[in-house]
């Protein structure tokens, strides 16, 4: 478990830095609609967009290694912490210090994530669900996929910015079940990899969520489509986790007090942390245009 911690730590700072890089990519770009495949086209072609795959190579990969060793249900909140880290790191890009809000986002988000972990005491279950839980998980997902984009079509702005990042955070979430699955059905066979049903719905969804990910990026300010993805992601992740792999987690008696403290702690660090103060919003608005 210990493994699978540290891996997923490593996987949200490198989440975090891709996030950045391909955030001020995307601002850069001409407004488009969700799943607009011009928009990629363009990004493509700009260097930092293309740096910007770095890091998030390395973040699929340790991400792979947290999701082998241990259950969906530690390694998605865990994820979480990336938007903290981002905090940072955008701090450190536009060379200001870290505002007194930020500061307070990063501990009471790590609080309560830490506490939610400690609280919940999650044990793993299936290590591979099998097809009917894979078609449930379609069903569910797909549902509120098409919610989503739907409801983005009639909307603008910081709407449209945080139903796209719902819609990104729910693919990213289904994204790591099947990359958890994959991982653990991989045993060195490279050809068994490219022709397992699995790794290819991996693939196809992670390039969806690529796609929605740079639209919801364009839709204001980067607050609300990070604070929806941020939530929904790891949300997904769990709710997959307790169905379809069937972990459990340790919820009676006092823990269950706990468990919501500890949850409304997370919501309230992701929310201090992808709403800044106007001060920060300025100091944003300078650093994007170095």
């Amino acid at each position: 478990m210990i493994l699978a911690v540290l891996a997923a730590l490593v996987a949200a700072f490198s989440f975090a830095l891709s996030t950045t890089m391909h955030q001020r990519a995307a601002k850069r770009q001409p407004d488009s609609r969700a799943l607009d495949p011009r928009l990629l086209f363009r990004l493509v072609r700009t260097r930092l967009w293309q740096l910007g795959w770095a890091p998030d190579v390395a973040g699929v990969a340790s991400q792979a290694v947290a999701l082998r060793y241990g259950p969906l249900a530690v390694v998605q909140p865990l994820l979480a912490s990336g938007l903290f880290m981002a905090i940072l790191i955008e701090a450190a890009w536009n060379r200001r210090p870290v505002q007194r809000r930020d500061l307070a986002a990063t501990v009471v988000g790590v609080v309560g994530l830490v506490a939610f972990v400690v609280t919940v005491d999650p044990r793993a279950g299936v290590a591979d669900p099998g097809a009917t839980a894979w078609w449930w998980v379609a069903v569910g997902t797909g549902g509120v996929l098409a919610a989503c984009l739907l409801a983005a079509r009639r909307t603008r702005g910081a709407a449209r910015g945080a139903l796209l990042g719902v819609a990104t955070g729910v693919l990213y979430g289904v994204a790591s079940a099947l990359l958890k699955s994959v991982a653990t059905r991989f045993h060195g066979d490279p050809a068994a990899l490219v022709l397992d049903p699995r790794f290819v719905a991996l693939v196809l969804v992670a390039l969806v969520g690529v796609q929605l990910n740079q639209s919801a990026f364009q839709s204001g300010r980067i607050a609300a489509p990070l604070t929806a993805l941020t939530l929904s992601e790891p949300v997904t992740g769990v709710l997959i986790g307790l169905t379809a792999f069937h972990e459990a987690l340790s919820l009676y008696g006092l823990r269950i007090p706990l468990v919501a403290l500890a949850a409304v702690a997370i919501v309230v660090g992701v929310w201090l942390g992808g709403t800044a103060s106007r001060a920060d919003r300025e100091a944003a608005a300078r650093g994007m245009g170095r």
